[in-house]
C-alpha cells in the first residue's frame, strides 16, 4: 500500500513510521525518537532503519524537529497524510466512539423540547465529550424551507400568522386586517399559500411576494390576494442576512498545553466572539459529504493555525441545513474526535426532524375549513 500526496508517495515503510510517530505524538505530547519507535511492538525495524525513515519524512516536510533534541513532531502536512489514512480505513463510528458518550449526548439532545435548545444541547454535549470547543451554525433564515403555514382568527380585525420551515422553526406574528374574515375564508387562503409555495425557501417566497404585490390586484383571485397580503407581513421581518453560530465550552481551550501562548489564545476568542469566521468556515462544510477537518492553516484563517477544526454537516428531513463540530489543538486523538461529530451530526438530525414534524399544526389543520 502506497499513501499518496500531491508531490509524492510514500513507501509503505514510510507510511507506517509516519502513522505511529503522529499517534505516539498525539498520546504524549513528546517528540518522538528513533529508539522509541523502534519498541513499537508493530514496527520490525532497527533504530538506524527509522532514522533513515525519518530523515526522509523530514526531507518531505512532515515532521520536524523543535529544538536541537533528536525528537520529531509531525507538521501540519504530516497531520494531514495520518488523517486521511484514518479516512481511508473507515472505522466504524460506534466502535470507535465510548458507548457512554453516545449514551450522554443522544440523552442531553432528546431532553430538549425546541430546535435551538437541540442545537445548543449538541454543542454543548461535544464540548463535554472532546474537551474542547464545540460549536454549531443555526442555518441561515432564507434558504430554510417552508414546510406549512397558517392563519387564525384572534379577533375581528386580527389574525395570527404561523410559518412552519422544515428544520422545525415555528415563526409567528400577529396581523392587523382592513375587515374581517371568516375562518373558513383564512383557511382557503392558507390552502392557496401551501399548494403554491410549500417547500420552497424564505428567499424565494419572499422575493416572489414582492412581485406578486407589485401585480394588478384585481387579476387575483380572493385566496391568492389575502394570503399574499397575510404572508407578506411576516416575511417582511425576516431578516435573511447570514446565519448564526453557537459556541459551548470554548473555555476548554485554556487548560491546554498547546495553547500556552496568550496572544494566541486571545486571536482565538476573539473570533468565538464576533462568529462570522466561524459561520463561514462551518459553510464550507456544508455541502462536504461526511466529515470535513481543517489542520492549522488549511482553514484559511491565520487564528487557526495551531487548530484543527473538525466538522460535519446535519440534515433535517434528509436536507443539510447546518454544521456541527469541534475546535480543538492540531494534537488530539482525530479517531474518536472524527467518529463523535459525525455521531451526533446524526443525533442532532433526527432530534430536528422529529420536532420539525411535532411542529406542524395537527389539531387545527389548515387542509379543512373550520367553521366560522
Amino acid at each position: 500500500m502506497r499513501t499518496e500526496s500531491a508531490e509524492f508517495q510514500l513507501t509503505e515503510r514510510a507510511a507506517l513510521v509516519l502513522q505511529r510517530l503522529v499517534g505516539r505524538y498525539i498520546r504524549d505530547g513528546n517528540p518522538v525518537g528513533s529508539h522509541t519507535l523502534a519498541r513499537e511492538t508493530e514496527l520490525a525495524f532497527s533504530p538506524a532503519t527509522i532514522r533513515n525513515v525519518m530523515a526522509e519524512l523530514e526531507a518531505h516536510g512532515l515532521i520536524a524537529a523543535p529544538h536541537t533534541s533528536a525528537g520529531r513532531i509531525p507538521t501540519q502536512r504530516g497531520y494531514r497524510l495520518f488523517i486521511d489514512a484514518l479516512l481511508r480505513v473507515g472505522a466504524q463510528d460506534a466502535e470507535v466512539m465510548n458507548k457512554r458518550a453516545r449514551n450522554k449526548i443522544e440523552k442531553r439532545i432528546r431532553r430538549a423540547t425546541d430546535p435551538k435548545s437541540i442545537l445548543s444541547g449538541a454543542a454543548e454535549m461535544l464540548s463535554q465529550v472532546t474537551s474542547f470547543a464545540g460549536i454549531v451554525s443555526i442555518a441561515d433564515k432564507s434558504r430554510a424551507r417552508i414546510r406549512q403555514i397558517e392563519f387564525l382568527r384572534l379577533s375581528q380585525q386580527r389574525v395570527l400568522v404561523i410559518l412552519v420551515t422544515k428544520d422545525g422553526r415555528v415563526q409567528n406574528r400577529i396581523v392587523s386586517v382592513e375587515r374581517e374574515y371568516s375562518a373558513a375564508e383564512l383557511v382557503e387562503a392558507a390552502n392557496y399559500f401551501n399548494a403554491s409555495y410549500s417547500a420552497r425557501t424564505l428567499q424565494d417566497v419572499r422575493t416572489e411576494l414582492a412581485a406578486r404585490m407589485r401585480q394588478e390586484r384585481r387579476s387575483m383571485h380572493r385566496e391568492m390576494r389575502l394570503a399574499i397580503s397575510m404572508a407578506r407581513h411576516l416575511f417582511d421581518e425576516q431578516d435573511g442576512a447570514g446565519g448564526n453560530v453557537l459556541v459551548r465550552g470554548e473555555n476548554n481551550l485554556l487548560a491546554i498545553a498547546d495553547f500556552g501562548e496568550l496572544e494566541k489564545l486571545k486571536k482565538l476568542f476573539d473570533t468565538f466572539k464576533t462568529k462570522q469566521v466561524l459561520f463561514d468556515l462551518l459553510q464550507k462544510s456544508l455541502l462536504a459529504d461526511g466529515v470535513n477537518i481543517f489542520v492549522g492553516e488549511e482553514s484559511g484563517y491565520r487564528m487557526f493555525r495551531d487548530c484543527s477544526v473538525i466538522a460535519a454537516p446535519y440534515e433535517v428531513d434528509h436536507q443539510k441545513v447546518g454544521v456541527l463540530g469541534v475546535i480543538g489543538p492540531t494534537r488530539m486523538n482525530y479517531d474518536e474526535v472524527i467518529a463523535t461529530v459525525k455521531v451526533t451530526a446524526k443525533l442532532l438530525g433526527n432530534a430536528l426532524s422529529v420536532t420539525s414534524a411535532k411542529s406542524v399544526p395537527a389539531a387545527d389543520s389548515p387542509r379543512a375549513p373550520r367553521r366560522a
